[in-house]
Protein backbone atom coordinates (compact mmCIF):
# COMPACT_ATOMS: atom_id res chain seq x y z
CA UNK A 1 0.00 0.00 0.00
CA UNK A 2 1.55 3.48 -0.88
CA UNK A 3 2.23 5.95 2.00
CA UNK A 4 -1.12 8.34 0.83
CA UNK A 5 -3.09 5.49 1.04
CA UNK A 6 -2.22 4.57 4.31
CA UNK A 7 -2.89 8.09 5.38
CA UNK A 8 -6.15 8.01 3.87
CA UNK A 9 -6.50 4.57 5.98
CA UNK A 10 -5.64 5.91 9.20
CA UNK A 11 -8.07 9.22 8.29
CA UNK A 12 -10.90 6.66 8.00
CA UNK A 13 -10.36 4.37 10.88
CA UNK A 14 -10.00 6.97 13.00
CA UNK A 15 -13.57 8.76 11.69
CA UNK A 16 -15.07 4.81 12.20
CA UNK A 17 -13.26 5.31 15.70
CA UNK A 18 -14.58 7.92 16.44
CA UNK A 19 -18.30 7.50 15.55
CA UNK A 20 -18.60 4.15 16.49
CA UNK A 21 -16.69 3.69 19.92
CA UNK A 22 -15.79 7.80 20.77
CA UNK A 23 -19.86 9.36 20.26
CA UNK A 24 -21.83 5.50 20.21
CA UNK A 25 -22.99 5.94 16.47
CA UNK A 26 -24.58 2.73 14.96
CA UNK A 27 -22.11 0.42 13.34
CA UNK A 28 -23.43 1.04 9.72
CA UNK A 29 -23.67 5.15 10.40
CA UNK A 30 -19.67 4.84 11.29
CA UNK A 31 -18.68 2.60 8.57
CA UNK A 32 -20.20 5.60 6.17
CA UNK A 33 -18.43 8.03 8.05
CA UNK A 34 -15.35 5.97 7.89
CA UNK A 35 -15.61 5.54 4.17
CA UNK A 36 -16.56 8.56 3.39
CA UNK A 37 -13.33 9.92 5.47
CA UNK A 38 -11.20 7.81 3.15
CA UNK A 39 -12.28 9.07 0.07
CA UNK A 40 -12.00 12.58 1.14
CA UNK A 41 -8.64 12.17 2.47
CA UNK A 42 -7.85 10.49 -1.04
CA UNK A 43 -9.11 13.07 -3.32
CA UNK A 44 -7.10 15.70 -0.96
CA UNK A 45 -3.79 13.68 -1.04
CA UNK A 46 -4.46 13.43 -5.09
CA UNK A 47 -4.96 17.37 -5.23
CA UNK A 48 -5.82 19.25 -8.37
CA UNK A 49 -3.16 17.40 -10.65
CA UNK A 50 -5.11 14.08 -10.56
CA UNK A 51 -8.16 16.09 -12.53
CA UNK A 52 -5.23 17.39 -15.07
CA UNK A 53 -4.62 13.62 -16.01
CA UNK A 54 -8.29 12.37 -16.76
CA UNK A 55 -9.48 12.10 -19.78
CA UNK A 56 -12.32 13.93 -20.20
CA UNK A 57 -15.27 11.58 -21.46
CA UNK A 58 -15.66 13.02 -24.51
CA UNK A 59 -14.20 12.00 -28.22
CA UNK A 60 -10.80 13.09 -28.61
CA UNK A 61 -12.27 14.84 -31.79
CA UNK A 62 -14.52 17.03 -29.89
CA UNK A 63 -11.90 18.30 -27.39
CA UNK A 64 -9.77 19.42 -30.45
CA UNK A 65 -12.95 21.07 -31.57
CA UNK A 66 -13.67 22.82 -28.55
CA UNK A 67 -9.34 23.87 -28.31
CA UNK A 68 -9.67 25.13 -31.37
CA UNK A 69 -12.40 27.60 -30.69
CA UNK A 70 -10.51 28.40 -27.59
CA UNK A 71 -7.06 29.62 -29.90
CA UNK A 72 -9.33 31.22 -32.36
CA UNK A 73 -10.51 33.12 -29.26
CA UNK A 74 -6.73 33.66 -28.64
CA UNK A 75 -6.25 35.39 -31.95
CA UNK A 76 -9.30 37.46 -31.42
CA UNK A 77 -7.62 38.64 -28.72
CA UNK A 78 -5.00 40.09 -30.35
CA UNK A 79 -6.15 43.08 -31.05
CA UNK A 80 -8.55 43.69 -28.33
CA UNK A 81 -5.23 44.10 -25.84
CA UNK A 82 -3.96 47.52 -26.07
CA UNK A 83 -0.13 46.29 -24.89
CA UNK A 84 1.89 45.36 -27.70
CA UNK A 85 4.33 43.33 -26.32
CA UNK A 86 1.03 41.12 -25.18
CA UNK A 87 -0.25 41.38 -28.21
CA UNK A 88 3.10 39.44 -29.64
CA UNK A 89 2.99 36.86 -27.56
CA UNK A 90 -0.74 35.81 -28.03
CA UNK A 91 0.15 35.68 -31.84
CA UNK A 92 2.96 33.19 -30.94
CA UNK A 93 0.90 30.92 -28.72
CA UNK A 94 -1.89 30.94 -31.31
CA UNK A 95 0.37 30.09 -34.11
CA UNK A 96 1.99 27.55 -31.61
CA UNK A 97 -0.99 26.59 -30.67
CA UNK A 98 -2.20 25.75 -34.19
CA UNK A 99 0.61 23.53 -34.54
CA UNK A 100 0.00 21.57 -31.68
CA UNK A 101 -3.59 20.84 -32.00
CA UNK A 102 -3.03 19.94 -36.07
CA UNK A 103 0.03 17.40 -34.74
CA UNK A 104 -2.63 16.39 -31.85
CA UNK A 105 -5.47 15.34 -34.98
CA UNK A 106 -2.76 14.25 -37.50
CA UNK A 107 -1.82 11.61 -35.28
CA UNK A 108 -4.51 10.90 -32.72
CA UNK A 109 -2.57 11.41 -29.77
CA UNK A 110 -4.41 10.01 -26.75
CA UNK A 111 -1.10 10.55 -24.11
CA UNK A 112 0.00 12.35 -20.98
CA UNK A 113 1.12 15.07 -22.82
CA UNK A 114 -2.07 16.09 -25.41
CA UNK A 115 -4.70 15.87 -22.18
CA UNK A 116 -3.04 18.34 -19.90
CA UNK A 117 -2.61 20.69 -23.12
CA UNK A 118 -6.31 19.85 -24.23
CA UNK A 119 -8.09 19.90 -20.87
CA UNK A 120 -5.19 22.16 -18.77
CA UNK A 121 -3.11 24.63 -19.73
CA UNK A 122 -4.53 25.84 -22.81
CA UNK A 123 -8.19 26.77 -20.96
CA UNK A 124 -6.11 28.48 -18.21
CA UNK A 125 -4.28 30.23 -20.49
CA UNK A 126 -7.83 31.63 -22.04
CA UNK A 127 -8.50 32.78 -18.90
CA UNK A 128 -5.42 34.53 -17.68
CA UNK A 129 -5.32 36.50 -20.98
CA UNK A 130 -9.19 37.19 -20.80
CA UNK A 131 -8.39 38.28 -17.05
CA UNK A 132 -5.98 40.45 -18.20
CA UNK A 133 -8.03 42.37 -20.78
CA UNK A 134 -10.58 42.81 -18.10
CA UNK A 135 -8.09 44.35 -15.88
CA UNK A 136 -6.65 46.25 -18.87
CA UNK A 137 -10.39 47.81 -19.67
CA UNK A 138 -10.88 48.84 -16.47
CA UNK A 139 -7.47 51.27 -16.19
CA UNK A 140 -6.98 50.79 -12.63
CA UNK A 141 -4.09 52.17 -11.28
CA UNK A 142 -3.42 50.89 -7.68
CA UNK A 143 -0.28 49.07 -6.62
CA UNK A 144 -2.24 46.12 -6.55
CA UNK A 145 -3.41 45.90 -10.35
CA UNK A 146 -0.50 46.75 -11.49
CA UNK A 147 1.31 44.25 -9.90
CA UNK A 148 -1.50 42.00 -11.01
CA UNK A 149 -0.97 43.06 -14.76
CA UNK A 150 2.92 42.64 -14.65
CA UNK A 151 2.37 38.70 -13.31
CA UNK A 152 -0.07 38.13 -16.10
CA UNK A 153 2.15 39.65 -18.95
CA UNK A 154 4.95 37.49 -17.26
CA UNK A 155 2.84 34.01 -17.34
CA UNK A 156 1.78 34.65 -21.19
CA UNK A 157 5.13 34.92 -21.62
CA UNK A 158 6.50 31.73 -19.97
CA UNK A 159 3.03 29.82 -21.70
CA UNK A 160 4.62 31.56 -25.26
CA UNK A 161 7.75 29.31 -24.11
CA UNK A 162 6.05 26.29 -22.52
CA UNK A 163 3.99 25.76 -25.85
CA UNK A 164 6.67 25.74 -27.74
CA UNK A 165 8.33 23.19 -25.23
CA UNK A 166 4.81 20.79 -25.61
CA UNK A 167 5.21 21.13 -29.13
CA UNK A 168 9.11 19.51 -29.37
CA UNK A 169 7.93 17.19 -26.99
CA UNK A 170 4.61 15.84 -28.88
CA UNK A 171 6.73 15.66 -31.97
CA UNK A 172 9.52 13.69 -29.84
CA UNK A 173 8.69 10.36 -30.66
CA UNK A 174 8.33 10.95 -34.40
CA UNK A 175 11.61 12.33 -34.42
CA UNK A 176 12.66 9.13 -32.72
CA UNK A 177 10.92 6.71 -35.68
CA UNK A 178 11.70 8.61 -38.29
CA UNK A 179 15.88 8.36 -37.12
CA UNK A 180 15.59 4.66 -36.85
CA UNK A 181 13.90 4.41 -39.96
CA UNK A 182 16.70 6.66 -41.75
CA UNK A 183 19.44 4.05 -40.45
CA UNK A 184 17.68 0.89 -41.59
CA UNK A 185 17.17 2.66 -44.88
CA UNK A 186 21.14 3.55 -44.68
CA UNK A 187 22.08 -0.10 -44.07
CA UNK A 188 19.53 -1.24 -47.01
CA UNK A 189 21.47 1.39 -49.07
CA UNK A 190 24.89 -0.42 -47.87
CA UNK A 191 24.37 -3.71 -48.47
CA UNK A 192 22.67 -3.33 -51.82
CA UNK A 193 26.34 -2.22 -53.11
CA UNK A 194 24.69 2.00 -52.92
CA UNK A 195 26.86 4.59 -51.66
CA UNK A 196 24.65 7.53 -49.49
CA UNK A 197 26.17 10.21 -51.88
CA UNK A 198 25.78 8.93 -55.67
CA UNK A 199 23.32 5.61 -55.52
CA UNK A 200 26.46 3.73 -57.79
CA UNK A 201 25.90 0.21 -58.24
CA UNK A 202 28.00 -2.65 -57.85
CA UNK A 203 30.39 -3.71 -60.50
CA UNK A 204 28.95 -6.51 -62.37
CA UNK A 205 25.30 -5.61 -61.74
CA UNK A 206 23.47 -4.01 -64.50
CA UNK A 207 19.76 -2.66 -64.60
CA UNK A 208 17.35 -4.00 -66.24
Amino acid sequence: MKGKEIVSGVVGASFFALGYLGLSVALVPSLVIGAGAYVASELVMKGPESGVDKIEDMSLKKRIEIARKSNKHISEMENEIDSLEVSRHLKKINKTTSKILNTIEKNKLNNKTSNKFLDYYLPVCVKIIDRYDEIENQELTSKDSKKYMDSSIKMIKETSLAFDKILDSLYQNDIYNNEAEMKVYNQMLKSDGYNSSELEVKDGDTDE
